[in-house]
């Protein structure tokens, strides 16, 4: 990673990061690209904003941030003092996962929120990406434009949250807020668990399953051995890796598996 100052801005050359594949591929919901001619997105962490642009490829503008907010909060938002170019090295002795990386090489694991990061993907059952973000928007506006705490949310019930039109997820959303903000679970300590009992911590939210707790794991606590299947992942399993997926890569699973997920849906683009 190197960077410099210029006025108001963060210039940022990073070879393995490209927005659309990061930002646009359903690990985060609070992300909106703009229209134009280059690739600029806007979002949120938290209560964070940032615009940020894809000058050319490597190459990116964080507008309005300052060096200390970047190096305090964007860097580790990004990961970006993380070797992605050594981690697809070392995936590309798998023939499979060497096509993925080619393919999508720009993917990097955003280290989000835990609780936000809770929220979304109870949201996300059996829903669309857009759906997703319009709940996630409504309810950060029904909060004065800021994303609830989990005591903010301690008091809501289903009735309650109508106005975020999520269906049967409102007694999840509602379970999630009232065991988090009453101590009942504590996700700092989740993230510390061996990864068997963090998995069956989770899983005690209504609500929480085993894809959503992979979800929340790798995205919102950064277990990359954490390896969230859907019906694109299974697919993969059964086709490339009838005989197990390989041990060298399990530690950083869950970082293989954002570059699989990718090249999988697009596969007829390749072949």
């Amino acid at each position: 990673m190197d960077y410099y100052v210029k006025n108001n801005d963060i210039i940022l050359s990073q070879p393995d990061l490209d927005l659309d594949e990061t930002l646009d591929c359903g690990q985060a919901f609070r992300w909106t690209k703009i229209s134009g001619g280059e690739i600029t997105y806007t979002g949120h962490f938290l209560d964070s904003q940032l615009t940020v642009t894809q000058i050319k490829k490597g190459e990116f503008l964080f507008r309005n941030v300052s060096e200390e907010e970047f190096l305090s909060k964007w860097v580790g938002y990004f990961d970006l003092e993380t070797d992605y170019g050594e981690l697809k090295r070392m995936f590309s002795e798998d023939e499979t996962l060497a096509k993925a990386c080619g393919f999508a090489g720009g993917i990097r694991l955003l280290r989000q929120n835990s609780w936000e990061c809770l929220i979304s993907f109870i949201i996300s059952q059996n829903n669309n990406i857009p759906r997703i973000k319009g709940i996630i928007q409504r309810l950060c506006d029904n909060y004065g434009g800021h994303f609830p705490t989990p005591g903010e949310m301690a008091h809501e019930t289903p009735e309650s949250l109508s106005y975020l039109r999520s269906g049967f997820r409102g007694k999840y959303l509602c379970d999630g807020a009232q065991k988090v903000g009453s101590g009942e679970i504590d996700l700092r300590k989740i993230a510390e668990m061996p990864i068997d009992e963090a998995r069956t911590a989770l899983k005690t939210i209504k609500g929480v399953g085993p894809k959503v707790a992979e979800c929340v794991l790798l995205f919102g606590m950064h277990r990359t051995e954490a390896f969230p299947v859907d019906v694109w992942i299974k697919r993969v399993l059964e086709e490339y890796y009838p005989n197990g997926f390989p041990a060298f890569a399990k530690e950083n699973a869950g970082i293989a598996q954002q570059y699989l997920f990718h090249y999988i849906r697009n596969l007829h683009k390749i072949e």
